[in-house]
């Protein structure tokens, strides 16, 4: 992160021909509000330090015995890094002092408290501002309703997106979904007359950062565009822990304001069936092998779903990459086996037996072959190199795996050996999910299984004149971009139409009728 922020200060100060000093300023000026203090502590950066050693001297990066030196950038000639870190130097006396009791982001007084609420909800996967505790919010972030339907009355636990409706809602909109009170032409009401047998289901994505979607600007980094605008979006990306749940590929509800634009299996739901309006939840977190030991736990505090009051739901399980993808040297000795990934997917299964509802469904989505990544990527610049030509996606992930903090060592990596290994195993673990869908049986739900769809999705971009590389995140490298968000719920969608037309449920008749009657009531 150091190594980011002063990259791009000294890349501000080469665009605008100014000093570093100027560059700081300038930066502070585009960040919004209370985040400022984080680059006001950048005061003192000289032009003969490189990213890499200013943020060695601010001992937020250090090279441990033992351990390689880590740099993105060519390193300094050894007495000239010697000096510049010398105790005695005035430049490191400044950042030091700067710098001391902030080790990282969150020991800023300012935003200490704001950390701590983003702890709770990393934590919980629960909405930090939930007055009456059903598990949704009528907040956006910090989990609130960009991650699940928005509760309609946060003051009252029997009213939330999903339920049955409380005597056909006549008098008050139980489940959120904007249809209630009674035709007054014939006194039947609302949500009886239009959704009865209409098979409404909600859709729960139990996923990792992809199904999060997680997303770091690229204006964030690239000089030659940055403004205020461009990080105006950053208190809400902040709260929403870099994911943008709001344009992902299955609980999508919004125009996409990152590039492409939003197609949801949430959105073709609610179109296929109004009645089906904000009933969504995603529960995903980045970074985290997701079907722990503990998931009776995980999911009791997280899956906001009652066997007995609520609508059945498809639930769509897509890590598509976490159980092969770590940062440690030893990549391969820490990847889920075939044996571990039958048993922890089971008894999640089993877990999800004894909370959802009879006639709800289970999607079990395999591994992606991230062979793709290096391929497509690997020679491109990446947006911190693309001022100066000098940073390339082979760079960036040889110094997160230098650090031990790459999100795939064994994809984002030269080593093509390594590489067709992690491929190899996240086939095998896709065919254990494909035979847990072959042979598993439950009691309340059906289950399928489906590839993740990287082939169709390449191709179908290539149909419409694009390039592979922008299926991919510019910043990280790593996760599927907007674009292929998109272009995947609609090759999901098709495959469901064809294969398991029951999933999706009927088309509701009473669509348009629903839309005239009570358009004023379905926003998100």
């Amino acid at each position: 992160g150091c190594v980011l922020v002063v990259s791009v200060i000294e890349q501000l100060a080469q665009w605008h021909n100014s000093t570093v000093k100027a560059a700081v300023e300038r930066l502070c000026n585009y960040i919004p509000g209370k985040y400022q203090i984080m680059c006001h502590m950048l005061c003192c950066i000289d032009k003969e330090m490189n990213a890499d050693v200013v943020c060695h001297s601010l001992k937020l990066c250090k090279q441990d015995p033992g351990q390689p030196l880590c740099h993105l950038y060519p390193p300094p000639k050894p007495r000239h890094l010697c000096e510049l870190m010398h105790p005695s130097s005035f430049i490191f006396f400044l950042l030091q002092k700067s710098f001391k009791g902030f080790s990282n982001i969150c020991a800023f007084p300012l935003l200490a408290n704001l950390c701590e609420k983003i702890k709770y909800v990393m934590r919980n996967k629960l909405p930090f501002e939930d007055f009456d505790g059903d598990k949704f919010s009528i907040f956006p972030t910090l989990r609130g309703y960009h991650w699940r339907g928005r509760d309609c009355d946060d003051k009252n636990t029997t009213v939330y997106p999903g339920r049955r409706p409380d005597n056909w809602d006549v008098k008050s909109d139980s489940n959120c979904n904007g249809i209630w009170g009674v035709d007054p032409k014939d006194g039947i009401p609302y949500e009886e007359k239009f959704c009865k047998g209409a098979d409404s289901q909600g859709v729960v994505l139990l996923g990792d950062s992809a199904g999060a979607h997680f997303h770091i600007p690229p204006e964030w980094m690239t000089v030659t565009q940055m403004s205020a605008k461009s990080f105006a979006n950053l208190p809400m990306a902040f709260t929403n822990e870099l994911d943008w749940p709001q344009f992902s590929e299955i609980t999508g509800f919004l125009n996409s304001t990152i590039g492409g634009w939003t197609d949801s299996l949430y959105l073709r739901l609610r179109r296929r069936n109004r009645c089906n309006h904000r009933d969504l939840q995603n529960i995903s977190q980045n970074g985290t092998t997701y079907f722990p030991i503990n998931i009776t736990v995980y999911f009791s505090f997280s899956l906001a779903r009652n066997q007995l009051l609520d609508n059945p739901a498809i639930v769509i399980y897509a890590t598509i990459g976490n159980d092969v993808c770590n940062g440690n040297r030893d990549t391969l000795a820490h990847m889920t086996t075939p044996k571990q990934m039958f048993s922890n997917v089971v008894q999640a299964l089993r877990y999800l037996d004894s909370r959802l509802p009879n006639g709800s469904h289970v999607i079990l989505t395999g591994l992606v072959d991230g062979r793709f990544l290096w391929d497509n990527l690997h020679d491109r610049y990446h947006p911190l190199g693309q001022l100066n030509r000098d940073v390339t996606y082979s760079q960036i992930y040889s110094f997160l795996d230098c650090l031990q903090v790459s999100p795939c060592s064994g994809w984002l990596t030269s080593n093509e050996t390594l590489r067709n290994l992690t491929s190899e195993r996240a086939s095998q673990l896709s065919n254990v999910l494909k035979e847990i869908a072959r042979s598993e049986k439950f009691t309340n739900f059906d289950i399928f299984y489906m590839d993740f769809p990287l082939r169709q999705t390449a191709e179908e971009w290539h149909k419409m004149g694009g390039e592979p590389w922008q299926l991919i995140e510019p910043v990280d490298g790593f996760h599927p971009s907007q674009i292929a968000a998109a272009l995947g719920t609609s090759i999901t969608w098709q495959k469901a139409l064809r294969e398991w037309p029951q999933v999706l449920g009927k088309e509701n008749p009473f669509n348009e009728q629903i839309e005239a009657i009570f358009k004023d009531q379905g926003g998100h």
